[in-house]
């Protein structure tokens, strides 16, 4: 295996949402802090896709807005193509390194200014990095990123608003093609859209992969989705990973039990008959997550163990889990 584009190591992140200060000490109330992400570590390489599920609220956004620097984390770093990106953001001269990094935004109608026309959209990226300033040149170039998401050039003179769902991801694609970036975080950029709209974006993120050797890190709760872009698959539940496996060997033979529990949750088109576990109880409370494993009181094989014992992410079988169960043999 080569050594990983992107790197996450430990990575950890801690929101303080505690009452203000005077209301905390009228009320008598302790300050409180949510763990978004709780020593999270993989890497994707050079060219490949990382898949990142799991339910809402578990931390996946939270770790796309880590490696591109959007966040700073409490504890841990990034690496990317070996170099320390933490320490980059954190000194501030991480600009030529920005420019390697790109993210895709969930809402394509929330990310577009609404007030810029694409060609502003797009050539912005151009502008900022100091890569093309002349005017014929920046159009030409727009046009050219247009194209590249199937786009006409006479597009760029309109606006957001005059486009679909679907056209305006592209847009968003685009503006995130305008550096010529090696790694691009997609988080969730086809959760707002039709499902035949769906399937043209990914497509589409298919063959820009292919075409400019991209790395992806993808961000879904479709799992459908996932089986059909992803190389590598990490599932996410209250901010860590609990089970981290190539994408075949994860859906044919999922090891955790909340791995089990989300597969068996997608409808059964072919009528198989196989024995299923619906989805039992409801994720914890964040503020309070429960001791030891977090996912015990919803987990049918937990034991005493689960109960007073966080387990650590082993690789078991060539497959990384974090769960005692799995470790013991009991499944």
């Amino acid at each position: 295996m080569s050594a990983p584009l992107v790197e996450a190591r430990a990575l950890s992140k801690r929101f303080d949402v505690s009452a203000a200060w005077l209301e905390r000490v009228l009320a008598g109330k302790p300050r409180q802090v949510v763990h978004a992400v709780d020593g999270v570590s993989f890497g994707i390489e050079r060219g490949r896709t990382l898949a990142l599920v799991g339910e809402s609220g578990c931390g996946k956004s939270t770790v796309a807005r880590l490696l591109v620097g959007l966040l700073a984390p409490s504890s841990g770093s990034v690496h990317f193509d070996g170099e320390d990106a933490t320490r980059r953001f954190a000194a501030g001269n991480a600009r030529a390194l920005r420019r390697r990094l790109q993210m895709i935004f969930q809402d394509p109608y929330a990310s577009l200014n609404p007030r810029w026309s694409v060609h502003d959209i797009v050539a912005e990226p151009l502008i900022e990095h100091g890569l093309e300033r002349e005017p014929a040149a920046l159009r030409e170039r727009v046009a050219q990123l247009l194209a590249s998401v199937k786009l006409a050039a006479a597009d760029a003179s309109k606006f957001p608003h005059q486009f679909s769902g679907g056209q305006r991801q592209r847009i968003s694609i685009a503006r995130a093609l305008a550096t010529a970036p090696e790694f691009l975080v997609c988080d969730e950029p086809t959760s707002a859209l039709d499902v035949s709209v769906q399937a043209q974006v990914l497509n589409l993120m298919k063959d820009l992969q292919r075409e400019r050797g991209l790395t992806y890190l993808f961000i879904s709760h479709n799992l459908a989705v996932v089986r059909h872009v992803s190389d590598e698959v990490g599932v996410m539940y209250l901010g860590r990973i609990v089970e981290l496996a190539p994408k075949r060997e994860l859906f044919a033979t999922p090891r955790h039990p909340y791995t089990r529990m989300l597969l068996d949750a997608i409808p059964d088109i072919a009528m198989s008959g196989r024995s299923r576990t619906p989805v039992q109880g409801e994720v914890p409370n964040p503020l309070a997550p429960p001791g030891g494993c977090s996912f015990h009181p919803r987990c049918p094989h937990a034991r005493a163990r689960c109960r007073e014992e966080r387990p650590a992410l082993l690789e078991i079988g060539g497959i990384r889990v974090a769960c005692h169960a799995v470790e013991e043999g009991r499944i």
